[in-house]
């Protein structure tokens, strides 16, 4: 990590020019955005992996529902037609199966989509670094106070 103006001892700080303050401060931030940055990056590509697998799995369900609709739902109605159930019950039933698959299979991919982050991480340390430099801007400079400290 660069050499921060802030840990430098006081009469360290007192034999240092303005420009040489500046320009550790100015190093100090543009190192801050920088691991802002990375850590965005970290949180979207994670975010990006969990969409994807939510995605997939999502399409894969709606794959085996049509397969599933198509060639298992007639044999199993027909299956229980020839054990004496009235054909409209038979599919009635066929139906609801396929429905309760579904279902499943729908529940698994929302439970993925719901593990995303949505940047907390950043958000929270950005938020902390805006307060930090809020109050730093609020307190007065040329305070004979703030020196003594």
């Amino acid at each position: 990590m660069a050499d921060s103006a802030v840990r430098q001892p006081v009469d360290a700080a007192r034999e240092q020019s303005l420009g040489t303050l500046v320009s550790l401060a100015v190093k100090d931030i543009t190192q801050l955005v920088r691991c802002e940055l990375d850590l965005a990056k970290i949180e979207l590509k994670a975010d990006a992996r969990r969409l994807a697998i939510g995605g997939a799995l999502l399409v894969i369900a709606a794959f085996v529902a049509c397969l599933v609709l198509m060639l298992g739902c007639f044999a199993l109605a027909y299956g229980l037609i020839s054990l004496g159930i009235w054909a409209w019950a038979s599919f009635l039933i066929v139906a609801g199966a396929c429905v309760l698959l579904a279902g499943l299979a729908v529940l698994i991919g929302a439970l993925k989509f719901r593990g995303l982050s949505a940047l907390r991480k950043t958000r929270r340390t950005v938020q902390d670094d805006l307060s930090l430099l809020r109050r730093d801007a609020a307190t007065p400079a040329a305070s004979p106070s703030a020196g003594a400290e």
